[in-house]
Formats: C-alpha cells, sequence, structure tokens
C-alpha cells in the first residue's frame, strides 16, 4: 500500500461574489478531485486546536499526525530545521521577512504594501540579507538567508513571550500599533528600523525599482520559538515517509520527523511553481521504496493573502489538472495498492487575506474507488453536508493509514 497526502496551503474560502457566491474550490474547474470525492470519502476537519494560531506551523503538523498542542514551539524553529540551522537550547529563532513599507514618515507611521517584497528571488534576497547580517548582526543575533522573502533571525537568549503580528495579516495598514510588543520589543524594533535606514539604497533594490518592482526594504519578525522534538515519523507511524515541498517550514517539519526531503527543481513555494515537478518528484520518492510521501503546494495560500481570486482559481485548478493528475496516473500504473488525501491546511480567505482556523474539507479515495461513493463534488459546503467531522485534526492521518475512510466517526459538523 502506497500513501499519498496531497496538501494545497490555504485552499479552503468563504463564497465570493466574483464568483457567484461560490468559494473558489467550488468554482474551479477540478474534474478529478470532484471524481475522486464522489468516490470515496469527503468530510471536515479541524486542523487548528482551539487557543493556538491559525498557521500552517500548527495545521501542517496537525495533517502530518503530530498533536500541536503537545510539540508546537513556533513557525521559526520549524524553518531553521530546513535551512540547516542547528539551534541551541537558548537560541530563539525568529521569521525574517523582507517586506515593502511605505517610504514615507518615522517608521512606526509607514504602511505595509507587501509582505512579501513583489516575491523577490532568492538571489536578490541573498544580496539583502547579507547586508543585514553585516550591518545588524552580533555575537548574539545572526540572520540567515532563505528562500525568496523568508528568512531566520536566531537571538541567543531571547526572549520567547515578544507579541509579534504576522505581515501578511496587515497588508494595507500602518505599522505602528503591530510593532513588537513585550520582552525584548526595543531590541527587536531597533533592528527594524534601522534595516529601513539602508535597505533601499541597496544596489538590489535601485535595480528592482528601476525595473517597476517592489523594494524589500526592510525586515520583519514574527513566528519565533525554541527548537522542538518530533518523534520519528516512521517509529510513530510504521512507515518510511517524504515531505516534497518548496517553503522551509514544511521542510523543516519533515527533517524534524526524520523523513526524506527531496529538492524539487522549479519548486519555488509561491503562486508560479512546478507542479507536475512536484508530482514526478512524489513518486520517485515512492518508486525509490518510500511508502508514504507528502505533497504541499503553497500556491492557493500566496493567491488568497494576495486577494487575487483569479490566481487562487487558478492554483486550485492547476493542483488539480497538473499535481494530482500526475500523482494518480502514476499510482494507478504502478501501484496495485494506494491510499490518497487530500486537503487545505486552513482557510485563506480572499475577502480577510490572512488565514482562519475554521474546518477544512477533505477527501479519502484509494485504488478501490467506485462509483458507488458519496456521489458528491469536493468543496467546503459539500464537506459540511456529509456528517463525517474529525474535531481533532492530528487523528486524521492515522486513521488513513491504517483504515483508509473506514474509521472515520459520523458525527454532525461544526455550524
Amino acid at each position: 500500500m502506497k500513501a499519498v497526502v496531497i496538501l494545497a496551503d490555504g485552499m479552503a474560502d468563504y463564497p465570493c461574489t466574483e464568483l457567484g457566491g461560490k468559494t473558489p474550490l467550488e468554482y474551479a474547474y477540478t474534474p478529478l478531485m470532484d471524481s475522486l470525492a464522489a468516490q470515496g470519502v469527503v468530510g471536515l476537519v479541524r486542523t487548528i486546536p482551539e487557543g493556538l494560531p491559525p498557521g500552517s506551523d500548527v495545521a501542517n503538523l496537525s495533517v502530518l499526525g503530530y498533536d500541536p498542542r503537545r510539540y508546537y514551539t513556533g513557525r521559526a524553529p520549524l524553518e531553521a530545521a530546513s535551512m540547516g540551522i542547528e539551534l541551541q537550547q537558548e537560541d530563539v529563532a525568529f521569521r525574517c521577512n523582507l517586506v515593502t513599507l511605505s517610504e514615507e514618515g518615522p517608521f512606526p507611521a509607514k504602511v505595509m504594501l507587501d509582505y512579501s517584497a513583489g516575491e523577490l528571488s532568492t538571489t536578490e534576497a541573498q544580496e539583502a540579507i547579507n547586508a543585514v547580517q553585516t550591518r545588524l548582526g552580533s555575537e548574539d543575533i545572526k540572520f540567515y538567508a532563505g528562500i525568496s522573502y523568508r528568512h531566520l533571525m536566531v537571538w541567543r537568549r531571547g526572549p520567547t513571550d515578544t507579541v509579534l503580528t504576522p505581515p501578511h495579516d496587515i497588508t494595507g495598514r500602518v505599522i505602528g500599533d503591530y510593532l513588537p510588543r513585550g520582552p525584548g520589543e526595543e531590541v527587536l524594533r531597533e533592528l527594524m528600523a534601522a534595516s529601513a535606514g539602508f535597505l533601499h539604497a541597496l544596489p538590489v533594490n535601485r535595480r528592482r525599482v528601476a525595473g517597476g518592482e517592489k523594494p524589500a526594504n526592510s525586515i520583519w519578525f514574527w513566528g519565533q520559538g525554541l527548537r522542538p522534538e518530533l518523534k520519528p515519523f516512521k517509529a510513530e507511524f510504521g512507515l518510511a515517509g517524504s515531505v516534497v515541498a518548496a517553503v522551509d517550514l514544511i521542510r523543516g517539519i519533515g527533517t524534524i520527523a526524520g523523513m526524506r526531503v527531496p529538492v524539487v527543481p522549479g519548486a519555488t513555494g509561491n503562486i508560479h511553481t512546478n507542479y507536475r515537478a512536484k508530482a514526478r518528484a512524489a513518486l520517485a520518492e515512492l518508486a525509490g521504496g518510500q511508502d508514504f510521501v507528502f505533497i504541499h503546494v503553497e500556491a492557493p495560500d500566496e493567491a488568497g493573502h494576495q486577494g487575487d481570486v483569479e490566481a487562487k482559481v487558478k492554483a486550485i485548478e492547476n493542483v488539480d489538472a497538473e499535481l494530482l493528475g500526475e500523482v494518480l496516473t502514476g499510482l494507478k500504473q504502478d501501484y496495485p495498492a494506494w491510499r490518497l488525501l487530500l486537503l487545505p491546511d486552513h482557510p485563506t480567505p480572499l475577502a480577510l487575506r490572512t488565514h482562519t482556523a475554521e474546518p477544512v474539507p477533505f477527501f479519502i479515495a484509494d485504488h478501490r474507488a467506485t462509483a458507488d461513493g458519496q456521489g458528491s463534488a469536493f468543496s467546503e459546503a459539500a464537506a459540511k453536508n456529509t456528517g463525517i467531522f474529525i474535531a481533532e485534526g492530528w487523528r486524521l492521518l492515522p486513521c488513513f493509514i491504517k483504515t483508509g475512510h473506514t474509521g472515520l466517526p459520523a458525527t454532525a459538523p461544526e455550524s
């Protein structure tokens, strides 16, 4: 039995007036998702436990079978693992975005124009982060370049309980009310303001502005935490597993869980990514002897944060045609027994441009799929109507691995 999970980050949404009252998932042309859902089982799952932030870190831990209430320590330390940064016991890792702020006024009066600095390239970002490390780094504070706009700062003996705001939550807002508060706030604010004093003048940003692109003119901290410990995936579930993803957060979870984490050419972690390359990488992992592959696609989430309806619909259609299509063809061709789970990790509603904690739809299908299933297309509303609801998201994967959908509880979904 080969098992595959496809996670379309942030795919769930609210009905949109631009789409005639449909959600992007309902509106998108997804014949493969609809067919598999109709032949398998559809339900709702809560991936964000009450009291925890509705982030991809918490949600993906849940989907991979780890109870976030037990294992979650913050987003940045998971990304550190992917980047090969060895955190010591007293090290606190902070996510460090390169962002675009408005130019006018004192630092607190600036506006968050773009949480991703126009999705600048990794090469451009390295120039910016290297400059930040040279000018602002110290014996206790070090900056590390990641992918595109996603980077890290590690503060030895730094605070873990500073109140920090994800930059994608405040697009278009004045930043003053969202600057760091609590332990370490003065240091963090000074670093952010200091970066805005020189980043705009770097050659990389002069080139970007001259080309009509947004400059990476400030850093922004959030998602701090200490090094986590996860029980190895194989020891927990009895399967040799792999993670196929572009973003360091998901790759970091796989790394800490002792899973294989291949590098996929053309996988960007942005709206424009190589869906087929991810599918081929996943199939190669199975062909190489792995029992389980978790495939993560960031594109729907990025479109949600940008409030781009057309891009979100297109991303969902690409997941269906290019990713799911390629994976399904390979499974049917090469394996007599297979099982597939597809779901988002959390909603990223276009109207809000940030994450929410509502339950998300999922479907499970396998090699025994027939036309005798539930007969419903795959959508948020269809999932709610089935009566299947998993209240603790981390329990879904063990059930999927061990019993498929036969062990899923039939309970009334939440209103």
